[in-house]
């Protein structure tokens, strides 16, 4: 501690012994004009002894801050001048290492530190202590976080077909940091070369495809060939980039053809449908075939057997068959001249009943 400092305020603070406002009470003149000599109290708006008046508003503080200024060797304790400003730039400077040198790395962060400018090392999760600024410089990067770059921000995205139609289509793509040292020092802007990338790969894929297979049962193959062909360019990039998807999100035509490629849509399905059903048909009748084969077959192996009893089944069976759908006049004897009623044989009148039989009649003359 300064002991000068400390006289120095205890000089100011020091006072005289009290004395009364009219005079110290010593010997005077005794009369009220007071002039100093005598045991009177002394006029106190009359000059002092020595002639001169004291400077107002005067008081121990201010004396204080005039020391403090330098007037008196400054604050108790406390250096003033130039080693003030040593000690103030020198905590800055202990303040500026502690800060630029402790390095804070998340669980999901990685820290890449350059020297002078030149790639040295990558921090690992955990308190980390480095050289400080500007000789060791430390850029933290989120490796774990999964960014999603859409397809197209706004309106049509339209691409070419490989049959020539061209197909509307809207996609994302899902990518993390796979190395933080490639991500920070090989490519200039990451996230505009992931768009690149993916806008070139859809486009090669999409053009050896089908509008069919583009809007129908091809997007999963479409979706992993171009996360495999994306990924395969950002490799010969080193981008430290790794792809985690692809999902197309829209698959549709233009919207100045969609009305009449909805009705192309349903005519391929009716054909479709009709090819399902004439097939169904072919099938049935190739069943049927196939049956009525196998029967035959069981009927020849019993003509084999007995050819004359199988032969009159099969015509008994055949005409039975014929007959059944059809009107019968029978004739019972040869030689004779029956009645038949052909309008009603012919269907113009009356219900002739399914089977008529008729006899034969007597000829004229003949004896009943």
């Amino acid at each position: 501690m300064n002991l000068s400092g400390w006289r120095g305020l205890a000089g100011i603070f020091k006072n005289e012994a009290p004395k009364s406002p009219w005079g110290s009470g010593g010997g005077g003149s005794g009369n009220g004009g007071g002039s100093g000599n005598g045991g009177g109290p002394r006029n106190p708006w009359s000059f002092p002894p020595d002639g001169k008046r004291p400077r107002p508003g005067a008081t121990s503080l201010d004396e204080l801050l005039k020391r403090a200024r330098g007037g008196g060797g400054g604050l108790p304790g406390i250096p003033s001048g130039s080693r003030l400003w040593m000690l103030v730039i020198g905590g800055l400077l202990l303040i500026w290492v502690l800060y630029t040198s402790i390095h804070p790395i998340g669980p999901r962060e990685r820290g890449v530190v350059t020297t002078l400018g030149s790639y040295s090392a990558t921090l690992t999760p955990g308190v980390r202590l480095t050289l400080p600024a500007p000789l060791q410089l430390v850029d933290v990067v989120d490796v774990a976080n999964i960014r999603t770059e859409n397809f197209p921000p706004s309106g049509e995205n339209l691409m070419l077909t490989g049959d020539q139609n061209i197909v509307d289509l809207a996609y994302s793509v899902r990518w993390d940091i796979s190395s933080a040292v490639d991500y920070k020092f090989q490519i200039a802007r990451p996230e505009d070369t992931v768009r690149a990338t993916a806008e070139s790969a859809m486009r090669q894929i999409v053009a050896t495809t089908t509008l069919n297979e583009a809007i129908g049962q091809g997007r999963s193959r479409i979706e992993g060939q171009v996360q495999a062909t994306m990924q395969q360019i950002l490799d010969q990039y080193h981008s430290g980039i790794r792809i985690q998807g692809v999902a197309i999100q829209k698959a549709a035509a233009p919207q100045a053809v969609d009305e009449d490629f909805k009705q192309v849509t349903a005519a391929q399905q009716e054909a479709q449908a009709n090819k399902n059903n004439a097939n169904a048909y072919a099938q049935q009748v190739l069943a049927q075939a196939q049956g009525e084969a196998a029967e035959f077959d069981k009927i020849y192996e019993q003509y084999k057997l007995a050819p004359e009893v199988t032969r009159r089944r099969m015509y008994y069976e055949t005409m039975e068959q014929v007959l059944s759908r059809t009107n019968k006049t029978i004739v019972e004897a040869p030689g004779v001249t029956p009645y038949l009623p052909l309008p009603a044989v012919r269907g113009g009148g009356g219900t002739p009943p399914a089977d008529a039989t008729l006899r034969p009649q007597a000829q004229a003359g003949a004896p009943r």
